[in-house]
């Protein structure tokens, strides 16, 4: 019987794996060559996967919830329509037992996601997913044993089959029990100047925090995060964690911006077919100061600073289900405005519509938000991690503004807004944050009334 295995194919750099969110076709179904087969869920995106062959559905390997790493075998096809014949399961001892528990607790851990109480990255530097501190969490594992597992992911990562078998073998009396470690001697006081009286390093007593218990009270009505809220919560809180935050803002008049584009929206839209927004222009103006100050898009890996050389901007943008996602405009500095204008309608329409690809949402290196569309005049946004800065548009507002004429100053009616500047104190003083967000600033008002497009 000729047999076709589904793998979970690679979606994009630094994805391994992929939570299993909808089978489209039952065990039995007969599939059609690129028929989509299932829906998957990554910390990037969601997405349907096409079926890479034609014949009958006969197994599938991973149940909805849970995680599939990149190249496991999700399901077989059988392109004779033959079934599959029945397996003959090797008889195991009662060890077996503990591993189907620990099962069960994997899809809860995978629910949860949030990685228990161990920080991400071990005292030797490796990185834990969520889901590997999760499950480690709920067995029990410290971080000084999950340091012991031998990991076979990408870079010795240890993956989700690793810990697993890890603590079959624990069950089965294969693995012996971690001592405890002994008490340490107590340490001869050290003077505050000595090298050893510095600050904690990164992870530390921060690690230690724990939430404040939330008491329930009448009428309260309990929530679950869905699996996006989940991701974006830790990335969040990962992100002030990791990058000490620093805010400027500047008032910016966009007049000119707001005649020009009342002017020219009508024959835009019937000579393009598209309708040309505010945002666009503003992302013009960030390509231009980012030029002009390059230190504003790079990275910062450990204790190197990473310059990019391409300017790819994130637009968050806010989905119908209330949460965030930023599609990325890849080289945006090759785009006029023209370009600039169809680059940000296509990707808002497909996040909205749910039809974003893995990589619509990666290789971001400078991100811009748009506050203003709630209404809101000014905020202070988090840096989308590995960037190091992050600019918010306020609401344009009409105000009473002085207005200086080489006759003389008077009051007038004028179009303004907020721009708010969050950057990564690490690598973007104070000088360097407030010059850029000032030259985006300069860049809006000095825009040409009169310009062509």
């Amino acid at each position: 019987m000729a047999q076709v295995e589904i793998r979970l194919p690679k979606m994009g750099e630094s994805v391994t794996e992929a939570t299993i969110t909808n089978w489209l076709k039952e065990v039995g179904d007969t599939v059609e060559m690129d028929e989509p087969l299932v829906e998957v869920a990554t910390d990037k995106v969601d997405n349907e996967l096409p079926s890479e062959a034609e014949g009958t559905l006969i197994e599938i390997r991973f149940e909805k919830d849970q995680v599939a790493q990149v190249g496991d075998v999700i399901a077989i096809i059988s392109t004779d329509g033959e079934a599959a014949p029945a397996k003959e399961t090797p008889a195991k001892e009662e060890a077996p037992k503990a591993a189907a528990e620990v099962m069960d607790q994997v899809v809860q851990a995978v629910e949860t996601a949030n990685g228990g109480d161990l920080d991400k990255n071990g005292p030797s530097g490796k990185f834990y997913s969520p889901l590997v501190r999760s499950i480690a969490s709920t067995e029990g594992i410290s971080m000084a044993e999950l340091e012991t597992i031998t990991g076979t992911g990408l870079a010795g990562r240890v993956t989700k089959k690793d810990i697993l078998s890890y603590i079959e073998d624990k069950a089965a009396g294969k693995v012996a029990a971690p001592q405890a470690a002994a008490p340490a001697p107590a340490a001869a006081p050290v003077a505050p100047s000595a090298p050893a009286a510095a600050a904690p390093a990164q992870g530390g007593m921060l690690a230690n925090i724990k939430p404040a218990a939330v008491p329930p009270m009448a009428g309260d009505e309990i929530i679950e995060m869905d699996r996006m809220r989940k991701l974006i919560s830790d990335h969040m809180v990962m992100s002030k964690h990791v990058s000490p935050h620093v805010t400027s803002f500047v008032e910016a008049d966009v007049t000119n911006i707001w005649n020009w584009r009342n002017k020219v929206k009508n024959d835009f839209k019937k000579r393009e077919g598209e309708n040309i927004t505010f945002t666009p222009i503003f992302m013009e103006a960030v390509v231009k100061a980012i030029k002009d100050f390059p230190m504003i898009n790079v990275a910062v890996d450990g204790n190197k600073i990473v310059k990019r050389k391409d300017i790819n901007l994130g637009m968050a943008t806010a989905l119908p289900t209330g949460n965030l996602i930023v599609p990325v405009i890849k080289q945006a500095d090759r785009f006029n405005l023209t370009g600039l204008t169809k680059a940000v309608n296509e990707l808002a329409v497909n996040a909205r519509d749910n039809k974003l690809k893995p990589e619509d949402i990666q290789g971001g290196t400078y991100t811009v938000t748009n506050v203003g569309t709630f209404g809101n005049v000014m905020g202070t946004p988090i840096i989308n991690q590995p960037q190091v800065a992050i600019l918010a548009l306020g609401a344009i507002r009409k105000v009473p503004a002085v207005i200086e004429t080489p006759e003389g100053d008077f009051i007038g009616i004028r179009y303004k807004m907020f721009l708010s500047h969050s950057y990564d104190h690490r690598v973007v003083d104070g000088a360097l944050g407030g010059m850029f967000v000032k030259r985006v600033a300069d860049y809006l008002e000095s825009f040409d009334v009169n310009r062509e497009f």
